[in-house]
């Protein structure tokens, strides 16, 4: 058979019981693939080109072989096709940036006739009643329609005498705690489709921003990689509505590019969204920005450029687009306040030989959101023009397990020096993320802020939503929460308390990646292990879920910004633009 036969049912079927033999036949039947190298020779047209606005994934065709391997690898630069699980050769990081405003062809301006949306807060929606007219009472009597706190971001439909859609009521209130801008994030989709457009005519004392914010996060969908699924076919469900008046559209639209942004890299899976893939949306999203700049280490190369603990959690895994990485992204003027933004990039997370549990494995996809969200923050940054000189960090690796995977036990140098003795490899992140606040603090910095997906213990401490913070400074860490609950993104400070600082301690080297004994407090522990790694600058360290674990209005399931509109509020705050 030809080599693309065996494929073909090795795609097919579940035939792992036959692996040797499979190969042992391939192998003997094509001179074009050799066990050195594992790499066939495509025939396969190459894929056309896609802009973001027509980005479809390409669909099976009706003959199952062209769902095999063979159709679907990754080309390297030889021309050579790798054995790769990847669906398409599609640089998805670039995708997903450009796709991020898609929501934006869902607000209109200068609409002369829209059906009116009123917005009534909770507490005052009996006196709005006592105002309306009999019909209108006794429709939503009917309706079952009340004040109450459950009801907050529902809507009544008001008929005019005809049956036609007359007025859309709003009920406004906090939502299960999120804020109340999220009332608004059920309508896009819900509210009746061809009746439209539809117009704000209040916003029930919720400032005009956070009202097209809130409309914007309610068209989100992600649906890439279902059969049709697009970009566009994503947010074919929702209705347009005019600009809330007295929005600031420009703010509105970058805050909700950075979410949808960052929500596309997370979902996204592991095998189309590796390192490289992290390294193209850097790329795609400096080129949106006039003065960005980037710059990637690669490889072996990070032993030379000595970032040493990036390529020892990177090495197992496969080489191209797997390849471990340091992604650096600039903007802006030397002579400004420096910012630098770190996080973890770790695209899938097995745990290392510390095998994960198959049900903590399962969304592991994820391990990459601290690198999604000050992606989405630079996005922010560089779209509001804020008086800042940006440097953006990126370690970005996948922890394999491999026959040159890092031990349990062993020791690694740092970039600064010191060394660490592996006490499970599982708690890999901390380790990429050192040799980068190392090179973070060797320029110039004001504020140093990095995300990360670090641990378990802090979703214990806090949950899945709330995002715990450790921070250097007193006045900045009031600033920071003051900011999260301005803008309805919470996150809570958790203490650098130095005591826990002993756990780390190791009787071979400068210390261990974590705690001796019992794991009580491996937030507080994960954070002290990175602070040895600050150096005279004020820092953030945000450790968070990345994740929503069910579907709420405005939040659906999948990849998730959590605590990026905080740090922008705060930055924007000390740093605002040229006015």
């Amino acid at each position: 058979a030809a080599p693309s036969t065996w494929f073909d049912i090795f795609a097919m079927h579940s035939v792992s019981p036959f692996l040797p033999l499979l190969f042992t036949l391939l192998l003997s039947s094509s001179s074009a693939f050799t066990p050195s190298s594992l790499l066939l020779r495509s025939t396969a047209a190459p894929h056309a080109s896609l802009s973001p606005s027509s980005f479809v994934r390409p669909i099976h065709s009706s003959n199952p072989r062209s769902s095999s391997l063979l159709s679907f690898g990754r080309k390297a630069p030889n021309g050579v096709l790798s054995l790769s699980s990847r669906l398409v050769d599609i640089k998805y990081g670039k995708v997903c940036v450009e796709s991020a405003g898609r929501f934006e062809k869902f607000f209109l301006d200068g609409v002369e006739t829209a059906v009116p949306i009123e917005a009534v807060r909770g507490e005052n929606w009996a006196s709005w009643l006592d105002q309306q007219d009999a019909t209108t009472q006794s429709w939503a009597a009917s309706m079952r329609f009340s004040g109450r706190a459950g009801d907050h971001g529902r809507h009544l439909i008001i008929p005019d005498e005809s049956g036609k859609v007359k007025k859309v009521v709003l009920l406004v209130g906090d939502v299960d705690g999120y804020g109340e801008f999220l009332s608004f994030s059920a309508l896009p989709t819900s509210l009746p489709r061809g009746v439209g457009p539809y117009k704000f005519i209040s916003f029930g004392g919720v400032d005009p921003d956070m009202v097209a914010l809130g409309w914007a996060l309610g068209c989100y969908s992600f649906d890439y990689f279902k059969k049709g699924g697009s970009s566009e076919a994503s947010i074919s469900n929702t209705v347009s509505v005019e600009w809330p008046e007295g929005a600031n559209k420009q703010r509105v639209k970058h805050a909700g590019e950075a979410i949808f942004l960052v929500r596309d890299l997370i979902s996204t899976p592991a095998q189309e969204m590796a390192p490289g893939d992290l390294q193209d949306a850097a790329e795609s999203l400096a080129s949106m920005h006039k003065g960005a700049s980037t710059s990637h280490v690669i490889g072996k190369d990070l032993l030379s450029r000595n970032f040493p603990m990036v390529h020892a959690v990177g090495r197992a895994a496969a080489e191209g687009y797997s390849a471990p990485r340091l992604i650096e992204l600039k903007w802006g003027s030397e002579s400004d306040p420096r910012i630098t933004l770190v996080g973890k990039g770790v695209t899938f997370d097995t745990g290392g030989l510390d095998l994960k549990p198959a049900a903590a494995m399962r969304v592991m996809k994820k391990d990459m959101g601290g690198a999604a969200q000050v992606l989405g923050l630079a996005h922010m940054i560089m779209a509001n023009n804020l008086k800042v000189h940006l440097r953006v960090l990126i370690p970005a690796v996948e922890n394999a397990v491999g026959g040159n995977a890092f031990r349990p036990g062993d020791i690694l140098t740092a970039r600064n020096g010191l060394t660490t003795e592996i006490g499970n490899t599982d708690a890999e992140g901390r380790l990429i993320l050192a040799d980068a606040l190392v090179a973070a603090c060797e320029e110039p910095c004001d504020l140093l802020i990095d995300c990360a997906t670090l641990t378990g213990a802090g979703r214990v401490a806090l949950g899945t939503d709330v995002p715990a913070v450790f921070v250097n400074d007193e006045a900045l860490a009031a600033s920071l929460q003051a900011a999260s609950e301005e803008v309805d993104d919470l996150v809570w400070r958790l203490p650098l308390f130095k005591g826990y600082g002993r756990m780390l301690a190791s009787k071979f080297a400068d210390m261990k990646n974590v705690a001796e004994g019992s794991g009580y407090g491996g937030a507080i522990i994960a954070a002290l292990y990175l602070q040895k790694f600050i150096k005279d600058t004020k820092w953030i360290h945000m450790d968070h879920m990345a994740y929503n674990t069910a579907s709420r209005p405005g939040r659906p399931e999948g990849g998730e910004a959590m605590g990026m509109r905080a740090l922008f509020e705060l930055i924007q705050s000390k740093y605002p633009a040229p006015s």
